[in-house]
This record gives structure tokens, sequence and C-alpha cells, in this order.
């Protein structure tokens, strides 16, 4: 099987490893991928806005599946001009993607299928922004309508900060504040059929004890040996099933990777958010534990063929912890050198913002890379994500120390 990977960052690269990994994978292509990926697969220079030329690659290469990673192509209706060719793809179409690309489509996708969120308004106005901050109070969740790169959502007690971030936005959605543990549970879907993973849980602020400003994500770490038993089931049928079916029934199958942010409340889950793909850095916990070969089960999503596959796990425990640039988020630092890039057993790098440049591996966005840790429980999988992290050298660069800390103390007391 020949398949072409489209995106660059940490999740493209724990999903090229995946997909190399499967015996079926016979050829490995990325658009336009990263030093990591080089390693594994051919790279492509072509820019991911340009659907013309990814499609003309596409058929050049006589490809066998696409696999979009990340939001702009899929927004940008990449997936509906593979699928036009005759092109296998994993990825939603440009309608299905609205459930990342609109935070208000997304509310009334949920609405008209039941699922359970928080109340929220959809303001474009200063008049009616105002209005639902007072209809809320603190804390005050603040999110862009639209993509924004994971900065998009302001969570804050100041309303000055509300305010000015709302303002910000042509379109913003106000909604009340979930209170509860956060977790991230991803389904494979081929338009009709939804296959829950396991659940994971990233930490989203810069610093340690959740201090400082949202990020893209800072770490994550899975199995959750605190969560529910029931949750996968709970969150299949509560969410997942009947986002799918309302999607098909509005005439836009949802073909690809839902990614449901969950909250766990008193009145139980509640959806925070949903992607339209893989999360980061949720992926890079998530693939090295799934024992189900990822290039064969993506193919089958993509050609509306899971009625009869199940996923299978690994047993081991997995903890990535993300190397920031300095200055991350609010204004990284790029072109500052990367060395000793250590080689530990059970431990695996994914390659974020880098690139080569004259013989040197350099930083080129906020999220530099990401170690994974992979181990028979979460302490163990987290001192060998931290073992290996902490001998990477960038000047300036930081990383969270507390990755998976609560939860593996608690694992211990179990």
């Amino acid at each position: 099987m020949k398949i072409l990977l489209v995106g660059s960052g940490g999740r493209e690269h724990a999903l090229a490893l995946g997909l190399q990994a499967d015996p079926a994978c016979t050829e490995l292509h990325c658009v336009p991928g990263n030093p990591g990926t080089a390693q594994i697969a051919t790279n492509h220079a072509i820019s991911l806005t340009d659907n013309a030329a990814l499609v003309a690659l596409a058929k050049e290469l006589s490809i066998d599946l696409v696999v979009i990673g990340p939001e702009l192509p899929l927004v940008n209706g990449l997936a509906d001009q593979l699928r036009a060719t005759g092109i296998a793809t994993f990825g939603p179409s440009k309608a299905a993607a609205q459930l990342e690309g609109s935070k208000h489509f997304a509310k009334g996708v949920m609405r008209d299928a039941g699922v359970p969120t928080a109340r929220s308004f959809t303001c474009e106005s200063q008049e009616e922004i105002e209005k639902a901050l007072d209809t809320f109070n603190a804390p005050y969740v603040v999110k862009d309508d639209g993509l924004a790169a994971g900065k998009g959502v302001v969570v804050t007690d100041d309303r000055a900060i509300a305010l000015s971030h709302a303002l910000s936005c042509k379109r913003v959605v106000i909604e009340e504040f979930l209170d509860g543990p956060e977790i991230s549970l991803f389904g494979i879907s081929d338009g009709r059929n939804i296959l829950p993973m396991q659940p994971a849980q990233d930490f989203k602020r810069a610093f340690d004890f959740d201090k400082g400003p949202n990020t893209g994500g800072m770490g994550a770490y899975s199995p959750l040996p605190w969560a529910p038993d029931e949750i996968v089931e709970e969150t299949y049928e509560k969410v997942l099933a009947p986002i799918i079916a309302e999607m098909a029934a509005r005439g836009t199958p949802f073909i690809g990777l839902l990614y449901a942010g969950l909250a766990l409340t008193d009145l139980g889950i509640r959806v925070i958010e949903f992607n339209a793909r893989f999360g980061d850095p949720e992926t890079q916990v998530l693939i090295p534990r799934l024992k189900t070969p990822l290039a064969t089960l993506l193919l089958k999503a993509a050609t509306d063929s899971l009625d009869d596959v199940a996923l299978e796990w690994r047993d081991e425990s997995a903890v990535t912890v993300v190397l920031a640039a300095p200055g991350y988020p609010d204004a990284p630092q790029v072109n500052g050198e990367i060395t000793k890039l250590p080689n530990i057993a059970d431990t695996q790098i994914f390659h974020a913002g880098t690139a080569q440049s004259g013989g040197s591996l350099i930083s080129t966005g906020g999220r530099v890379m990401t170690v994974t840790g992979i181990g028979e429980d979460l302490t163990q999988a987290r001192d060998r994500a931290y073992r290996a992290i902490s001998q990477i050298e960038l000047s300036g660069s930081f990383y969270r120390s507390d990755i998976a800390l609560n939860a593996s103390v608690a694992e211990k007391g179990n």
C-alpha cells in the first residue's frame, strides 16, 4: 500500500511511525514532512494550502491512501478533491470538518444530536458579548469561532481579558465553565461506524501546575487509571455515535478521526470541543499503544469498511512531554540549534517545529519536539520521557515537569 501523509508536526511524525510499522505499508510519502519523517519516508516540499499540487502528487505517485493530519487542509476541502479523483482518503470533507472549523456549527450539531455540552452564546457584537459574559460570570470561557492554531480559547477570571479576546474575534462563542477533569477521547469513523480509542489526558497550560497561558498542548499520557471504567462506552453512546449519525443524516458523513474533548462534571460528561483530526500531543501516546495495524485500519475507515473491526491495545503506559521554544506560546523564538538528541530504549522523539539548515537541526516553531516514554506503568513511562528530554539541548527551551505526575502517584497508591 502506497500512503501519502499530509502534515509536518509531531502528530504527523507519530502517525508516520505507526503507518510505516504496518507491513501493509510498502511506500510512505509525507508532505511537507519534517526531519523526523525524512528518516522513514520520502518528504515532498509542497504547501499544505496548495490542494491542486497535493492532488497531483497523489496521482503521480499512484497513492492508495492519503491520511490528512492538520486541520487547515481539511477545512480547505482537500479530502473532497482527493475523493473526487477516486483516491481513498482518511479525513473528513470540508462540510464535515466544520465540526472543528466552527464552534458555532459544532454546537448546533450537538444540539440536534442530543449530545451534552456547555450552555453557550454565539456573539458578533460587543452588546451580545457583554450580555453573554454577564450571564455566565467568571471563570469566563471565550472561544474564537474559527480556527486559531490552538490559541483561540481563553479561560480567565479577568473580565477585561475575556472581553478583549472576544472583541478580537470576528465571531465568538462564549460558554459556561465546565468544572471537572478533562480528557480526550478519539474515534475512528468510516461515516457510519465509529471505533472509540483509549482515553488520554493532555496539559494545555504552558507551565507547571496549570499556570500560564493556554497552548496547543505541553504533554499527555495514556491510559488514565483514575477515569471511570465505563468512560469509553459512555462516550461512544452519548457523544461519538450520535454525532456520526447526525452528520450522516445531514448528508455530510464524517470520515476520519473525531476528537472529543470532554469534561467529567458532577452532572456527567460534557463536550468541551471537537477536532476533526488526530490531536497533538495525545497522538504521541496513543499511536505507540495501539496494537491494531494503523495503515490497514485507516484504509478500512477511508473505504467504509469498519463493520467488523475491533481495536487492540498494548498493556504499556505512555507519557509524552513537549519541548517548547523560548517565548512559547506568545512569541516563540526560532532558529535555535538543537543538539544531543538521545537514543534511549523505550522512548521515541517526535519532531514538530524543526528543520535542517546547513547541516544543523534548528527550531522553527513553538513546540519543537515531543518525547514519549513507554513503560509498564505511568511512573516508568514518565521517568523514561523525562530522562530523554532532559538531555536535549536547545538554548532557552523549557518543558513542564509535572506531566502525568498526579496520575502516576495515584496509580502507585492503588
